[in-house]
């Protein structure tokens, strides 16, 4: 059962601007760790929210400075984190098929998180979180 609360997509947003650029900076510098620090930081956030570096820097820079409005709205957390998480782990891949000299591989699937990541930051669609219904609902994953 989906657990609604108060959650302010400001949060999403900026973590979603911040996975873009910062990606995407790493393929322009061909610089894997920037991948690879993205991904520590998209998984450490989906273990632990507190962990969340981009949300962090939204809290306590980017919010109390006005430079993002909050967006409160009532949602379920849960298929975002799964998201946040199956992007990261795209982003590991990515980082391994880079170090083996598969840069094809590696650099198409960090350019595949930087677009998902997009079409959630301008649509409001969240390809993670439909996949995260679908599986719920045929009962390959289940909720806490």
């Amino acid at each position: 059962m989906a657990q609604l609360v108060r959650f302010d997509r400001s949060v999403l947003k900026t973590n979603q601007a911040a996975i873009i650029a910062l990606t995407f900076l790493a393929f322009v510098l061909r610089q894997p760790v920037i991948v690879a620090f993205v991904a520590a930081v998209m998984l450490a956030g989906t273990v632990d929210p507190r962990l969340a570096l981009f949300q962090q820097i939204y809290l306590r820079v980017l919010k109390p400075a006005g430079w993002v409005k909050p967006r409160v709205v009532i949602d379920d957390p849960v298929p975002h984190r799964f998201a946040q998480g199956l992007g990261g782990s795209f982003l590991v891949a990515a980082v391994i098929a880079l170090a083996l000299s598969a840069d094809i591989a590696g650099w198409a699937l960090a350019a595949l998180v930087v677009a998902l990541a997009f079409v959630n930051f301008a649509f409001d669609f969240c390809v993670g979180c439909q996949l995260f219904f679908l599986l719920a609902r045929s009962g390959v994953i289940r909720r806490a």
